[in-house]
């Protein structure tokens, strides 16, 4: 698990941009990793998150499951002082979502809905960021299912165990 979100990790940072989408940097700089999440930190502009990869992945179109070619999906939350980022959870899966979707995310049973564009999802405003963070603090798992461009939906599955830990982490190193 590590192993696949180094991996993705090492090839993708995050800057906010005014416009609240982000965009790739990179980074090598894994700090820390605590069970199914690993912790990262950029130094110019100073950035930090916490990510991981799912545990399980079910892709399916027209109700059967299908095998489809996806790039990175991670979870994440991330943190960049200077644009004011305090715990930004921000989710990417692998390909375009569908125009005008959303993502669901349903952790350890609690729902919430994450916006979609292009091949990234967010919540809505920074008091749904503090409300997910604190569901998956509490949680065990998150489910997040959506809808790809091309009609696919895709359900992935994240173990919550670390969370809690990688976040403070990345938190306190972005302080």
């Amino acid at each position: 698990m590590v192993s696949q979100v180094t991996r993705a990790a090492l090839a993708l940072g995050f800057s906010i941009l005014a416009s609240g989408a982000f965009a790739q940097a990179e980074s090598n700089n894994q700090v820390a990793a605590k069970t199914a999440w690993s912790v990262f930190v950029d130094s110019d502009p100073k950035e930090c998150w916490a990510v991981s990869a799912p545990t399980e992945t079910v892709n399916t179109r027209g109700g059967r499951v299908v095998a489809v070619r996806r790039g990175e999906i991670l979870f994440m939350t991330f943190f960049r002082p200077a644009a004011g980022v305090a715990g930004q959870v921000a989710f990417t899966g692998g390909y375009p979502f569908a125009p005008g979707s959303t993502v669901e995310v349903d952790i350890s049973g609690e729902e919430f809905e994450l916006y979609a564009e292009g091949e990234w999802a967010w919540p809505a405003s920074t008091a749904d960021d503090a409300k997910i963070i604190a569901a998956m603090k509490r949680g065990a798992s998150a489910v997040l299912t959506a809808r790809s461009s091309r009609g696919t939906q895709t359900k992935d599955t994240f173990s919550l165990l670390g969370y809690t830990a990688a976040m403070e982490e990345a938190e306190k190193r972005c302080k």
